[in-house]
């Protein structure tokens, strides 16, 4: 059942109403008394926010009531976001240009005609709104009550940890698959199909993923290819996936025929191994026309397929049974191991027996499934309340676990175990199909354009907190296979995992597949996952969506069009997060100046747009940009540094001199790495000029030799990141200004031959990482490198993705 979730939103426009910003707006716009009503009632509603959330779960009728709730809130939070952009696109009028331009603007300002007017009315009438729905609370005799759910705080999120947990107890049945994988077939057939099946939850992904990775398959097989099916079992797309995980090409403007051949011609000859994870495909003939494209491969090549269905692996199955190999539950034995492993830091069990006991009686409840034993484990985690841990074991939860292949309700309790604020990025999350790989630097700026990121400390950065909630979900088991890459994380979520959320935030967020498919009309989050869903432009289907926030694109087999983006402008005008990626058009339409709510806008990977239009510089509440891999774009827009809430941008362009601050500079072949600042036409070198810079990561700069003297001035900086730089060779020779610098990662830079001479100095460095640069990881190797001692204060310092020196900061 769905569920809306209210609590957090409340926070949000309260905090707002409180702001200082917001009392001098009152005195401005004449709208005081409204706000003032507006804001009582809100605290009126929130006392009881939280027992509302909770009864919904068993009353219909509260659920309802919520959802009228939720819909008047978002409401309100719009008109409110209207406030803050009007302060800042006055700030903005007032500081540009020259002095003679700043009157002119200020006189010029509206200050209380329309706007007044028109703000005034929604106010009012948003207002009424929530009155009339707030009247309606007293029918379900709610009470105040304090929140007690709380996320678990796990390990830093620095290194994979994902094989070794999951495939706990499964030695022998790892051996018995390669086994199977390695030996010679004893039919005619030169392909061979094994199904392995069992229950969701079980870890069939993980134990073959073990396999997969597993040396002997490495120089056994010529070739191997990993895709997840999921529900869709579509011939052309698993073709266009196959292919991809191969040659890393996107295919998707081939037709049928044009990838069978290059799919023949690429497995032509070659023992190959290809996995097909999490099937559910029931139609014979399906498979057997797919299949036919397999045949060309050498004699001993092998298709593995994990399954839930025991038809679907009787349908697949070339082994001798016809059924493939059945995965069962794990080992009581191997269930309390992982199980204390969750719940525990090592060593702790032993301090409370009596908590043991208790374990041990869930764990005999759970039959053998990993995923609901980690799922508890992590809900316990760290809690040595003993009626904590025996209402997990005496829950009803129990009473609904009838279908020995059904762990929802295990599942489902750890959800509503999580605070409110960590469900409302779940539910974003389901815009994602299954087995999406994550990763932060996309996920958490979303979260950020939705408005979800709660501060607990004022002043906490919002990528903080950002990165503070994965911890937080990898904690409690709603995310997995988390790895650190270079300069940021990549992690998944468990496809049950995923179904509970979808189920979840169905009323809320919706992936759209089909031209025809029925879209509620109370949806604000949408993505595309269906390249037919977009061929002729926006569906009808959501054309009935009046208040959407979100659009995204999380596949790039998808191409958004002009006539899709004119529609999503002009349709959409509450939007605040667009993702255009992979699209195929030259200009962005002079519209998006109109979308003034947006804080998200992603065009990377347009291989025709050219040019940005100036209007994109009137969306002042816009805080992450990207036209990363935009090859053709000619032209930045001058006026950038009026997108005064800008915190990341992401570029490629022909252009040689950029017009502003930036943040990240990635594959810009043409790029001569100097930043500068526009004052009435005169170049300002900032040599000279504060920096106001957290962030620096740059990424295939192929031509960067050295970084620039300015960065010298950039004393906010934290973070410093230089990746795949072939021909980089110098740091500046001095960092000490870098006070604030914590992290500093010099990753595939092999002509870099040393780091600043007064590495030593960097006293706030807490991460240092190298790799892929042979002399510099020699000169700085612990203990016997010439340079050890000028690093040996840094308490994480890795080299060559391994772990030479690490302690707690």
């Amino acid at each position: 059942m769905a569920e809306a979730i209210v609590s957090p939103i409340a926070d949000s426009l309260l905090g707002k109403l409180a702001s200082l910003a917001y009392q001098e707006a009152c005195l401005i716009w004449g709208v005081k008394t409204d706000l003032l009503k507006l804001e009582r009632t809100l605290k009126t509603i929130k006392a009881v926010l939280l027992d509302a959330e909770q009864q919904q779960l068993h009353n219909n009728e509260v659920r309802v009531w919520l959802e009228e709730l939720k819909d008047v809130c978002y409401d309100a939070e719009d008109v409110l976001d209207e406030f803050e952009i009007q302060a800042l696109r006055r700030l903005v009028m007032l500081n540009r240009g020259s002095i003679t331009q700043k009157v002119r603007n200020y006189l010029s300002w509206p200050k209380s005609a329309a706007f007044r007017f028109t703000i005034g009315h929604k106010i009012k009438e948003i207002r009424e709104k929530l009155d009339e729905v707030a009247a309606d609370k007293n029918k379900f005799h709610l009470t105040n009550r304090v929140d007690n759910r709380h996320a678990r705080q796990g390990r830093e999120l620095t290194h994979s940890f994902v094989f070794d947990s999951e495939v706990i107890g499964r030695d022998e049945e790892k051996e018995e698959i390669i086994e199977i994988l390695t030996q010679s077939g004893d039919d005619d057939q030169n392909i061979s199909v094994i199904p392995i099946v069992g229950m969701g939850g079980l870890g069939k992904t993980a134990l073959v993923k073990s396999v997969y990775n597993n040396e002997k398959m490495d120089q056994h097989f010529d070739l191997k290819v990993w895709v997840c099916v999921s529900e869709e079992f579509v011939e052309r797309q698993l073709m266009i996936s196959i292919l991809k995980s191969v040659a890393g090409q996107n295919l998707n403007d081939l037709d049928i025929d044009q990838l069978q051949r290059i799919l023949r011609d690429t497995l032509a000859g070659k023992r190959y191994l290809l996995v097909l994870d999490d099937v559910w495909n029931e139609n014979v003939q399906k498979w057997i026309e797919f299949k036919k494209f397999f045949l060309g491969g050498a004699s001993g090549s092998k298709i593995v397929v994990t399954t839930r269905s025991k038809r679907v692996a009787s349908i697949m199955s070339t082994t001798r049974d016809g059924n493939g190999y059945s995965l069962e539950g794990l080992s009581n034995e191997s269930c309390l191991s992982l199980f204390m492993n969750c719940a525990f830091k090592e060593g702790q069990e032993k301090h409370h027996p009596n908590l043991v006991k208790i374990g041990e009686e869930i764990v005999a409840k759970c039959g053998g499934v990993p995923l609901a034993i980690k799922s508890l484990g992590s809900l316990l985690c760290l809690s040595i309340d003993e009626n904590e841990w025996k209402n997990v074991r005496d829950n009803d939860i129990w009473n609904l676990v009838q279908n020995e292949n059904d762990i929802f309700p295990i599942l489902k309790l750890s959800y509503d175990n999580l605070p409110s604020h960590l469900k409302q990025c779940l539910a974003l999350c389901s815009l994602f199909p299954k087995d999406y790989e994550f990763f932060d630097l996309e996920l958490v700026p979303i979260w950020m354009a939705n408005g979800l990121l709660q501060s607990r400390d004022e002043g906490e950065e919002l990528e903080n907190i950002g990165k503070r909630y994965l911890k937080e979900l990898e904690s409690s088991c709603f995310f997995q296979e988390f790895l650190q890459i270079g300069h940021f994380v990549t992690f998944k979520m468990h496809d049950l995992i995923h179904d509970l959320v979808l189920s979840m935030s169905i009323n809320e967020c919706s992936m759209v597949k089909s031209p025809s498919q029925v879209i509620s009309k109370k949806v604000r989050h949408l993505s595309f996952v269906d390249v037919d869903t977009i061929r002729e432009g926006l569906p009808s289907s959501i054309s009935n969506i009046c208040h959407l926030r979100t659009i995204f694109n999380p596949f790039d087999e998808m191409t958004p069009d002009q006539s899709f983006v004119n529609s999503c402008i002009s349709r959409f005008p509450h939007l605040r997060v667009l993702d255009l990626s992979d699209s195929k058009f030259e200009m962005l339409p002079k519209k998006i100046g109109n979308l003034k709510h947006l804080r998200y806008l992603n065009l990377s990977r347009n291989s025709q747009i050219k040019k940005l239009p100036n209007s994109i510089c009137k969306l002042q509440k816009l805080e992450t940009l990207i036209f990363e891999e935009c090859y053709e774009l000619e032209e930045i827009p001058r006026g950038l540094r009026y997108l005064i809430s800008l915190r990341k941008l992401t570029l490629t362009t022909k252009q040689k001199r950029l017009p502003e601050n930036n943040l990240i500079l990635a594959e810009c072949e043409k790029l001569n790495l100097r930043i500068g600042m526009e004052e009435d036409n005169s170049h300002q070198d900032l040599n000279n000029t504060r920096i106001q810079l957290r962030t620096i990561f740059i990424h295939n700069l192929p031509n960067l030799e050295e970084l620039p003297q300015w960065l010298l001035h950039a004393n906010t900086l934290e973070s410093l990141a230089i990746d795949k730089c072939p021909n980089f060779t110098a740091l500046p020779e001095s960092l000490q200004n870098l006070e604030l610098l914590r992290t500093l990662y010099i990753l595939d830079c092999p002509k870099l031959t040393s780091l600043s001479k007064d590495m030593h100095c960097l006293i706030a460095l807490r991460d240092l990482r190298i790799n892929g640069c042979p002399t510099l990881s020699e000169r700085y190797k612990k203990s016997t490198g010439e340079d050890w001692p000028k690093i040996a204060h840094i308490p994480l310092i890795w080299v060559d993705g391994e772990e030479i020196k690490s302690s707690k900061y």
